[in-house]
């Protein structure tokens, strides 16, 4: 059974909150800067969530790991 494009889809965007506010922490913690730690997570969060969708899509193409 192959999960639906719309499935993907949600699943790309909530992962991509959960990470980004992991992003946005961690570059917190390295640069002591809110304002550097919000640049870098918004530009990630749209590379990552596109770059996401078509991992997601990919795997959909192999029965591996299906029951």
């Amino acid at each position: 059974m192959k999960d639906k494009k719309s499935r993907s889809i949600g699943k790309s965007i909530s992962w991509r909150v959960l990470a980004s506010c992991d992003t946005v922490l961690i570059s917190y913690i390295i640069t002591g800067s809110f304002a550097i730690a919000a640049s870098i997570g918004s530009i990630e969060v749209l590379t990552k969530m596109i770059l996401y969708y078509f991992h997601e899509r990919a795997w959909n193409r192999f029965e591996f790991g299906r029951n």
